[in-house]
């Protein structure tokens, strides 16, 4: 594919994908599609299961509720447009197009670091002050908790994706990405980025670091409350409460370390491989990650479990 120079992006952006590899499409394509299904049908369960079952009206359950429909929209803003690049010879994206969906992508990660912390606190209310639960974790704080951390993420991405845009565009308008992902458009500028690389590294420290800092010390007060519980059942009971956003956290957390913390090759006649593995890197934590985590707070949860089992059984008595 060549690279024009006299092609304005504010035309339109070419994305490359997997255009060097096109055996892989096809696989990907069917791959991707199915996840996307199981992301759909998980994450709407169990946003129905929130909402329709009594027993999980609690803050925790309504939290969970707003996790599994920010990967729905985090999804849905980036593999339509995945799917359409593998079958199409042409991959572009017009501008207004690709500005709408780096919005929506960098507002739900952003929103899903601070609610995932949300949720930390939530569990060491629960946990290390449970006689207090239900003042400190009422209606009237939970609800804007969930509220700040869309704000939040919201307000962020305005920022980021503005000023993104506000920079010329006046040459090389191929992304060697997926999608319009915001380190890949940056490259792409004609002109000095540094307030946009300290605006990131500012955003990285407020929606990363002080999320997962906030995390950690959450866990280990939950940690120390459970090791101080004499019984060894109520020890299990205790944690079990908190396993699932504990494994969830791992996973998010965990696929973005390694993202953008493994060290890049330095061998030139393996360029192609790298840019393969760090696009494949980013596919899993954009689709894998929101598929894994309705099976983890279903496969780890007896009462999302019994939920989900009285809304197939009300369904088959209606039929």
């Amino acid at each position: 594919m060549n690279r024009s120079n006299e092609t304005s992006p504010m035309l339109g952006f070419v994305l490359l994908g997997l255009f060097a590899h096109p055996k892989l499409e096809k696989t990907f394509f069917v791959l991707i599609l199915l996840m996307y299904l199981v992301i759909l049908l998980g994450n709407g369960v169990l946003i129905l299961v929130t909402i329709l079952d009594s027993l999980l009206d609690t803050p925790m359950y309504f939290f969970l509720g707003n996790l599994s429909f920010l990967d729905i929209c985090y999804t849905t803003s980036s593999v339509p447009l995945i799917l359409g690049s593998f079958l199409t010879p042409r991959k572009t994206i017009s501008f207004s197009a690709c500005v709408v969906q780096m919005f929506l992508s960098f507002a739900m990660g952003a929103t899903e670091c601070v609610l995932l912390s949300v949720m930390a606190f939530d569990r060491y209310v629960a946990i290390c002050s449970p006689l207090r639960y239900p003042v400190v974790m009422s209606k009237a704080a939970y609800v804007p908790m969930a509220v700040g951390s869309w704000a939040a993420g919201i307000t962020n991405s305005v920022v980021q994706t503005s000023l993104a845009m506000r920079l010329p565009f006046c040459g090389d308008n191929v992304i060697n990405h997926f999608t319009c992902e915001i380190l890949a458009v940056l490259k792409l500028a004609s002109a000095d980025i540094s307030i946009n690389v300290i605006s990131m590294v500012v955003a990285n420290m407020i929606f990363l670091a002080l999320p997962v800092l906030f995390i950690f010390v959450s866990y280990i007060f939950i940690i120390a409350t459970i090791l101080r519980i004499p019984s060894t059942e109520g020890r299990r009971k205790a944690f079990s409460t908190c396993s699932a956003h504990l494994t969830v956290v791992i996973v998010f957390y965990g696929t973005i370390i390694f993202m953008y913390g493994k060290p890049k090759s330095k061998d030139l006649l393996g360029a192609d491989k790298q840019d393969l593995a760090d696009k494949l890197i980013s596919l899993f934590y954009g689709v894998v990650t929101p598929m894994l985590n309705p099976i983890i707070y279903s496969l780890r949860n007896k009462d999302v479990k019994a939920a989900v089992r009285n809304l197939v059984a009300q369904k088959h008595l209606t039929e």
